[in-house]
């Protein structure tokens, strides 16, 4: 098509050429001149084929740029829709909509009622009364409270619920498989009529220190004075550093604890001259404990005992003679717990190490009121190979970890029997370290600072006879 109007062109051009007219002369030597002037009308092809390649292109690019913009469009309506159902949502709960915490305690609820049912059709099914199936009926009881404890204060801790409530639910299946196996006595508080730990529940979450996430160290519990009143409950996070015990709070009850209300902090350090910081009454570590409303710890920067009266606020001090500090042999899941602070039915007892031992537990009674040694028992297990350490009627029980959800109490020391034995009793955790564990006599439970989490944990003993 170029090439023909080209040629149209040109034969147009010769012909207006040919029509023009022209004058001549004629020279010295009678040869005839003359000029044409011929006008110039060039046809510029090559532009004319740019320009062709040029709008194709354009006309692909603005049919691509047509469909961008169809696609866009497609998208925007589909946020607009779900932009509409989203504010739709947001009205609903502004309303005061049901929102899925509170169908999670419904159905919480629900689950409860039935087992209050089958623990009664239980107790019929029964010629004469059963410890067991009592024992249930109350811990229902109490999951019941519980959960409306939580419905209204903590609504976080669904979860937690839900293992506690799974876990009764295999006691009650367990309970009517085996309704003819005798159930053994409850074992009293603040006895040791038993033969030694057997089992551990499942961890329960009470609450998340009040200073939050970032304070993953520390300690908490009751007094574990054997007939202490246990209504007051203590914490006391570390620094982020995991090492400085600058403050002790307490709360007067539990219902206290779980809504952060009325608390009494007690502060250790001392503010000097020019912004320093005196530390000495300060301690270091999650060893502390508290007994006969005295917290005892390890003193700041040195091998000494402290002992905190919440009272009068008075700081006494005593030297552990050879115990190593500092790091030197703390835990393998806790810095700076190189003595670690104990209690049971016995009274109270310091864990820690000695270079003599080479880093091997040393076992310690002490006197509560003077901070004296009484006497001491050398075992054969490494402490930095141990993540806690408690006791329990004068024997040491040691934990390990398996996973980053369960632990074991692996070893044994009988302070009594001057035995060490291997075991092994398995429990999950909440969070995947464990900073410190303390026993209390007076309910049999574990209470644990994990991960800034304050755990508890109920405990179960074999009978008397199986103390071999």
């Amino acid at each position: 098509m170029l090439a023909l109007l080209i040629f149209t062109v040109g034969l147009l051009h010769a012909h207006a050429v040919s029509m023009m007219n022209s004058t001549g002369t004629v020279n010295e030597e009678g040869v005839c001149q003359c000029s044409v002037i011929l006008p110039d009308n060039t046809f510029p092809a090559d532009r004319l084929e740019v320009l062709e390649v040029s709008s194709r292109e354009l006309s692909t690019s603005v049919h691509q740029e047509i469909i961008k913009i169809q696609n866009y469009q497609a998208t925007l309506t589909e946020y607009i829709f779900k932009l509409k159902n989203l504010t739709r949502r947001v009205e609903i709960i502004e309303l005061g909509g049901i929102s899925y915490t509170e169908l999670d305690f419904e159905l919480l609820k629900i689950e409860i009622r039935e087992m209050e049912s089958l623990v009664v059709k239980l107790k019929q099914s029964f010629n004469g009364s059963s410890t067991l199936v009592e024992s249930l009926f109350v811990e229902i009881h109490n999951i019941a409270a519980m959960v409306n404890q939580l419905e209204s204060y903590d609504k976080n801790n669904v979860l937690a619920v839900r293992r506690e409530i799974a876990s009764l639910r295999k006691k009650l299946e367990d309970c009517k498989k085996n309704q003819d196996i005798p159930t053994l006595p409850p074992v009293s508080y603040g006895t040791c009529n038993h033969g030694g730990l057997k089992n551990i529940s499942k961890p329960f979450v009470v609450q998340l220190n009040w200073l939050g996430f970032t304070y993953k160290f520390g300690g908490w519990g009751k007094d574990t004075l054997v007939g202490a009143g246990q209504d007051l409950h203590w914490m006391s996070p570390l620094s982020t550093d995991a090492r400085i015990m600058n403050i002790i709070r307490s709360y007067p009850t539990y219902e206290d604890l779980l809504l952060y209300k009325r608390p009494s902090d007690m502060v250790l350090s001392k503010t000097l001259p020019r912004n320093n910081i005196d530390y000495t009454s300060c301690g270091q570590g999650g060893g502390m404990i508290l007994f006969n409303n005295s917290m005892y710890y390890n003193c700041y920067n040195t091998r000494d005992i402290c002992k905190y009266n919440l009272n009068t606020g008075t700081v006494e001090r005593k030297t552990l003679t050879d115990a190593t500090f500092n790091n030197r042999f703390s835990y393998s899941s806790s810095l700076w717990q190189d003595i670690d602070l104990a209690s049971d039915e016995d009274g109270l007892w310091v864990i820690y190490s000695t270079e003599e031992n080479s880093g091997n537990i040393v076992i310690g009674k002490l006197n509560p009121i003077t901070l004296s040694m009484e006497k001491t028992w050398v075992t054969t297990q490494y402490k930095p190979a141990v993540t806690n350490a408690f006791m329990i009627c004068g024997v040491l029980y040691a934990t390990r970890t398996l996973s980053t959800r369960q632990e074991e109490i692996f070893y044994m020391y009988d302070t009594k029997t001057n035995k060490d034995l291997k075991t092994s009793i398995v429990f999950d955790k909440m969070m995947e370290n464990v900073q410190s564990v303390n026993y209390n006599p007076n309910d049999h439970k574990l209470y644990m600072y994990n991960d800034g989490y304050l755990v508890t944990y109920d405990l179960s003993f074999k009978p008397k006879e199986n103390l071999s």
